[in-house]
């Protein structure tokens, strides 16, 4: 009981958990419900909606304006962070994505191409068996970051999350 006490004693910590936690189950439903299978992958994965980022930052954010106050320094500290980390996930983290995607489509559709593809690429020497028999190429990781309506459905989520959990 005591351990139970101890974890749910950080008013702030609890928000963020609570509205992470919302944000990863709801973005797993969401994925099944469209595609019609069920993958662990997104109960911790990035990328999706909700985004599970802005919504622990913003509970974070609201949280600590409930509990410290609007002009407080900490709401401001917190305020600014929620901003870094949305722009973060619609600006380059969702770019890093779109190359995955690039990539993969580049790199599975190159193993499609027979020997004499891959030699137009080596002329100033003659290929040996061992120079194709590389590994097989690993999938990039495409959900990384968000686009402009998963950040507001994430942000909005810890907002009401936030709002809903009682300040102690």
């Amino acid at each position: 009981m005591e351990t139970l006490r101890f974890l749910t004693s950080n008013y702030l910590i609890d928000v963020a958990f609570v509205a992470w936690l919302s944000a990863q189950v709801l973005k797993t439903l969401l994925y099944y419900l469209d595609t019609n299978t069920f993958r662990a992958e997104r109960l911790v994965g990035s990328g999706g909606m909700p985004s599970a980022h802005s919504a622990l930052v913003c509970s974070i954010a609201v949280g600590m304006s409930r509990k410290m106050g609007f002009a407080s320094p900490e709401f401001a500290l917190a305020l600014t962070l929620a901003g870094i980390v949305m722009y973060d996930a619609m600006g380059v983290r969702r770019a890093a994505g779109e190359q995955a995607k690039v990539l993969n489509k580049m790199i599975f559709s190159f193993k499609l191409f027979g020997e004499d593809f891959w030699k137009d690429f080596n002329l100033d020497q003659e290929l040996t068996d061992s120079d194709l028999e590389e590994p097989e190429p690993k999938e990039l990781k495409e959900f990384l970051g968000h686009t402009p309506l998963e950040v507001l459905g994430g942000a909005l989520l810890g907002i009401l999350v936030a709002v809903l959990i009682p300040v102690f």
